[in-house]
This record gives structure tokens, sequence and C-alpha cells, in this order.
């Protein structure tokens, strides 16, 4: 999907980092974690979730905020023109360089209001789509060995 000139609104504000909790601390604590599955998808696997978690680590904590910010700006930039999204509250440097945290949470949410497990990575959610459209479902799961 190619932006429109409008664009479409983003699922969640960027201010709405409480309405996931659970995301929010995860960032605050490891947000090596967040980033990481946001651009393994945002990517379209051409970066694993441990190269992208790694290249952030690196970035962010060796070189300092600012290039994590770029970094951030980069994939933001490139999932809002994927999906449509409006360059919304302002353009992606400001988001990332004023609310990086929130940004990347933004960018989760999103991106799993779009329909990707976020735990899976890129490659994880083609084959899942791609047995939905052909409508295999999987067997559950049992217990190993025979029982009488």
């Amino acid at each position: 999907m190619s932006s429109s000139k409008h664009g479409a609104e983003w699922s969640t504000g960027l201010c709405d980092c409480f309405s996931d909790v659970s995301l929010c601390c995860l960032t605050t604590f490891c947000p090596c974690i967040t980033f990481g599955r946001n651009s393994s998808i945002i990517s379209k696997g051409s970066l694993s979730f441990c190269e992208s978690c790694l290249l952030y680590v690196l970035v962010h904590h060796v070189l300092g905020l600012f290039p994590s910010v770029l970094c951030g700006c980069f994939y933001r930039r490139k999932m809002r023109e994927e999906f449509g999204l409006k360059q919304s509250p302002c353009n992606e440097f400001c988001v990332h360089c004023f609310c990086h945290y929130c940004a990347l949470c933004q960018e989760y949410r999103e991106l799993r209001n779009q329909g990707f497990d976020m735990k899976l990575g890129w490659d994880e959610n083609v084959e899942r789509r791609q047995k939905s459209d052909r409508g295999i479902t999987m067997a559950p799961e049992t217990e190993g060995g025979m029982k009488r």
C-alpha cells in the first residue's frame, strides 16, 4: 500500500502508552526488544529480531540517543508509507526526538492492530497468513507418548 496525500489515521494515539501497560513497561526498561520486534516486521524480515535488537543496543547505548532517534525515524517513515498513515502528530524526527519511547509503543500497537503477532517475527507472520488464506488450520498440540 502506498501513502496517499492525506493518509489514514493511526489506530492509537502517540500518548496512548498506558492502554497497554505491559508494553509500556517493556519499552521503558528494554526498548531494544520493542524496537527489535517493530523493525523486524517493518523491514519485512531483512533484519531478524536479534539483529534489530543488537542494532538498537549498539546505537542507543554506545553511540547515544541521537543515532537511535535517526533509526526510529527511518523505520517510522517506512512503516507510515507502507500502511498509508498520516505524519502525525508531527514529522518522524520530532516524534522520535521528543517522544522516542512513546513512538516505539505506538508503532508496536499499530503493527499489532494491522494483524501482526509481534512476538513471531516477519517469516512466521507471513507463514501464518498464508496458511489462513489457504484455510489450513494448525492441529492442536498433544502430549507425547502413548497412554491407555
